[in-house]
């Protein structure tokens, strides 16, 4: 396929996040048109129709189109499926995280595609976000010296609907599976023991669906740097994901600017006149844009895959880590739960 080629895109799923995908994608100025399906058809033609791109009534007829590649943002039980389907089609395919609901059907998904030369990219968008490649640029220059703390936050303002939470995943496989995919990225280091631990403060559906609303991560990496990963659902300062890398020589900080929400109490510091964050559609626009212009770059073939699913199994090996090590109240080793 040459670089030159404006592609035709099927996408699956046409919730929040598709949505907007669809409206990034058909501005973009190597597609040429956006095909969009649901499970809920009504859902897909008003999708459709407001963003004048086109409709497909059912996933049967978005892969009997001319696709040249497939997105994925469908709910997580159907990912392995239409990413298998993809590949078995020849379709390039960008896939939100995660590939699969655990690491069993990660595992199964990376073996049927591992003889495939078909790309998989899954949806890690901070590794877009020019902050944290800032900071990963920093860190691989030296110019910070080793590294000895990390601290990472992923804080939203308020808890997702009731009935997501069940099949989420829980608070390390929904929200912190981030942090330690970036953790790996921006370090370029494993995740090598996990201690977790976490806590319930506010709706009781948390509790029914065995899941904790806050948590705290102690995270040592291969060569002995620490990190720590706060996560919670109740930040009503605002959606706050930020990154500190502390070396011996200097510091980065990813997700600092005026619309962080933090307030110092310190006498004669002014208060930011800008609004915090109200959610990751706002604080990522600019990097889930990125991630996507990067898949465009892939179909064509101009560009190698930027996070491939062995990418998104190593995150989700320490999310699994960190689960057990909340249930068991003890450090767990990631070989402990890897395959």
């Amino acid at each position: 396929m040459t670089s030159h080629k404006a592609v035709t895109l099927g996408l699956a799923g046409t919730g929040r996040i598709g949505t907007a995908h669809a409206e990034t994608l058909k501005n973009l100025p190597n597609v040429a048109n956006v095909i969009v399906a649901d499970a809920d058809a009504d859902r897909a033609r008003t999708t459709a129709t407001k963003l004048g791109v086109e409709f497909a009534p059912d996933l049967d007829a978005l892969f009997a189109a001319d696709l040249d590649g497939v997105i994925v943002t469908t709910a997580t039980d159907s990912h392995p499926e239409l990413i298998v389907r993809a590949v078995d089609a020849g379709l390039p395919v960008f896939c939100e995280k995660p590939v699969a609901a655990d690491i069993d059907g990660t595992l199964a998904v990376l073996n049927h595609i591992q003889s495939s030369s078909v790309p998989v990219q899954i949806g890690f968008q901070r590794r877009f976000d020019a902050g944290y490649r800032a900071a990963r640029a920093a860190v691989a220059s030296g110019s910070l010296g080793w590294l000895h703390t990390l601290r990472a936050t992923t804080l939203d303002p308020a808890p997702p609907p009731a009935e997501y939470i069940p099949r989420s995943g829980g608070i390390f496989r929904d929200c912190g599976v981030h942090d330690f995919d970036i953790i790996r990225w921006v370090t370029g280091r494993e995740v090598v023991e996990v201690y977790a631990t976490g806590a319930n403060r506010g709706e009781q559906f948390f509790v029914d669906a065995g899941d904790v609303d806050t948590a705290a991560v102690s995270l040592r990496l291969d060569d002995n740097t620490l990190a720590t990963v706060s996560l919670t659902r109740y930040n009503g300062a605002g959606y706050d994901v930020r990154l500190e890398a502390l070396g011996s020589k200097a510091n980065a900080i990813v997700g600092l600017d005026d619309h962080s929400p933090l307030t110092s109490v310190e006498p004669d510091y002014p208060a930011s006149p800008y609004p915090a964050y109200p959610g990751f559609m706002d604080r990522f626009r600019n990097a889930y844009t990125e991630e996507l212009v990067a898949f465009v770059s892939v179909v064509t073939g101009t560009l190698e895959n930027p996070c491939s699913p062995t990418d998104a199994l190593e995150a989700f090996y320490v999310a699994e880590a960190c689960e057990l090590s909340r249930a068991e109240r003890r450090p767990v080793q990631i070989a402990e739960v890897r395959r």
